[in-house]
């Protein structure tokens, strides 16, 4: 009778092996969203928004993503409605190779020496890291590497580090004959072997921008 009950037990082990990671999680971001995509921008520019972002699992870029009703706006000095200068606690629970992330920034394709321009090289923004432990890791998000300004034109340089994920408009950018688009970066994790516990997303200091994040997906 014990040994049919080792058995049984050894045999209920073997059937429910601990959970493995990996694959493709979509990291949520609606609890700490701060704009909603149909919502017009902080700007306070009439039909400047991002309603035209298809929503649910998409692809961008050659990566999927889930795209919700929220996203994360960080704020800018030439905001006429105040955002937060950061968000805190994205949710991870899970070690991974890569992260991709879904993102772009207001302003920053203004004339040289005007308020809203930002030069080629600027850090704008970042995403902290955390590991199980107490570990951290930055992730830089460089103006004209990693994002531009979402609003573009036929002119409009690209991204050096990062690849446009999507285009589209919005009634603003149709009125001034211009364009929207969001921008993908891929990130390598130096420790794809250690747990992650969430992500934060922090806006930089003494620059205009305005960095948004559509989406964050890791595998």
């Amino acid at each position: 009778m014990l040994r049919t009950v080792a058995l049984l037990a050894a045999g209920l082990a073997t059937a429910a092996p601990a959970p493995k990671e990996g694959g493709r999680t979509y990291l949520d971001l609606q609890p700490q969203g701060t704009h909603k995509l149909a919502d017009d921008s902080p700007s306070g520019m009439a039909g400047n928004n991002l309603a035209a972002v298809p929503t649910g699992e998409r692809e961008f870029g050659g990566m999927k993503f889930k795209v919700g009703e929220k996203y994360l706006q960080l704020g800018s000095p030439m905001f006429k409605d105040e955002r937060p200068e950061k968000v805190e606690g994205i949710k991870v629970g899970r070690a991974f190779a890569k992260l991709y992330i879904l993102h772009a920034t207001g302003y920053g394709s203004s004339a040289p020496g005007t308020a809203k321009h930002i030069p080629d090289d600027t850090v704008v923004g970042e995403y902290l890291v955390h590991y199980e432990g107490g570990e951290t890791a930055t992730i830089e998000v460089v103006y004209g590497k990693d994002v531009r300004d979402y609003w573009f034109s036929d002119r409009s340089p690209g991204v050096t580090r990062g690849a446009v994920a999507w285009e589209g408009e919005c009634d603003a950018s149709k009125r001034m004959n211009m364009k929207i688009r969001l921008y993908k970066t891929t990130w390598e994790n130096p420790k794809p072997g250690k747990r992650v516990t969430e992500i934060d997303f922090v806006r930089a200091k003494d620059t205009p921008a305005a960095p948004l994040c559509v989406a964050l997906t890791v595998e």
